[in-house]
């Protein structure tokens, strides 16, 4: 019976140590990012700037951390419903957002969400400015054209955008705040289809971003009439858009006015998936493909990684809700989430 009991816990002992070697492997192993495939969600329909961007980054980091970066588009309420997936989701860094600013900082005051940009962690990548537009045969052959109609037709003359909150939508907010116009708002689930949109004569015109139709305007399908920076811009085969500012000067003080696209986290991920995106992402904007990408597609690399970008956002933010709940648009006042002016 002794050497019996001596056995078993010899066995016993050996099953700890073993268990132990083996399980601490086990548990390094899981430690490590990534382990997995990563879940990027972009929360508007495929087609529009940020999941154009979205999928470049997923592309170029993935290689880098060598793992799949799985896009899954998300639509719904101005952006939320994808930002609320992932802000719910285990903060593990598997599962991140890619998003436009403007949208990501206006959801609290347009009563979307109670989470605010300062729950999130960014990566900014890329940046395209808005382009008042409209189709091939429409009336409006200049955008003196476009304002001048608005200013005899207050609140008649339609506008498609990518929703509440959309870069397209921020847009002409601070041009009519500018001008003193007014227009029709008819909102979409998605840059892309506000395009169709307009493409299809459903609305006047859209104050969609230029990446989403530079193809466009290059064959000659939509007609651009004035685009929100501060200076002229040529496109490939010779196009010019005009700076809105040849129109209202009144402008200059909230240029450039576009958006800028990234990734965001949830604050508190693991050190880990920080120091893995850290890496990742700045590599990846560096990237041939992703160079060759964004020249192709007309956007502005910025390559802002988390701390420039946290300014930046901060920032942004303070300029997007004001100018929603000045407008009447907002339904909360920024102050009550701790937004100054």
């Amino acid at each position: 019976m002794q050497k019996k009991s001596l056995m078993a816990v010899v066995a016993i002992a050996a099953v700890v140590v073993v268990g132990g070697v083996f399980g601490s492997k086990f548990l390094n192993k899981e430690d490590k990012y990534p382990s997995r495939d990563i879940n990027m969600v972009v929360p508007w329909n495929p087609g529009g700037s940020t999941d154009l961007t979205g999928r470049a980054l997923a592309d170029a980091m993935g290689k880098n951390m060598g793992c799949n970066i799985v896009v899954t588009n998300t639509p719904g309420a101005g952006g939320s419903v994808g930002a609320l997936t992932v802000m719910k989701a285990d903060k593990d860094g598997y599962n991140i957002l890619a998003n436009g600013m403007l949208a990501l900082t206006a959801m609290p005051v347009l009563g979307y969400t109670e989470n605010t940009h300062k729950d999130w962690d960014y990566y900014l990548a890329t940046f395209t400015p808005n382009v008042l537009a409209v189709r091939a045969d429409s009336p409006y052959q200049t955008a003196q054209d476009l304002l001048d109609a608005m200013k005899a037709n207050p609140g008649a003359i339609t506008d498609g955008t990518g929703g509440m909150g959309s870069g397209g939508h921020l847009g002409i907010e601070v041009l009519c705040a500018a001008a003193g116009l007014e227009y029709k708002h008819v909102t979409y689930e998605g840059g892309s289809k506000a395009i169709t949109a307009a493409l299809a004569g459903e609305v006047d015109f859209t104050s969609q971003l230029l990446v989403e139709m530079q193809d466009m305007f290059v064959s000659g399908d939509m007609r651009a009439l004035a685009n929100f920076t501060a200076d002229d811009i040529i496109l490939e085969n010779g196009t010019v858009i005009p700076s809105i500012l040849n129109f209202v000067p009144e402008m200059a003080e909230k240029l450039p006015m576009g958006e800028t696209t990234g990734i965001a986290v949830p604050k508190g991920q693991p050190e880990q998936v920080y120091a893995a995106l850290d890496k990742s992402f700045e590599e990846a904007v560096k990237s041939e493909d992703f160079v060759n990408f964004c020249n192709t597609k007309g956007f502005i690399i910025n390559g802002m990684g988390r701390a420039d970008a946290a300014e930046y956002v901060d920032k942004l933010a303070s300029t997007v809700t004001w100018i929603l709940y000045d407008c009447g648009v907002a339904t909360k006042s920024p102050e009550e989430f701790g937004i100054q002016r």
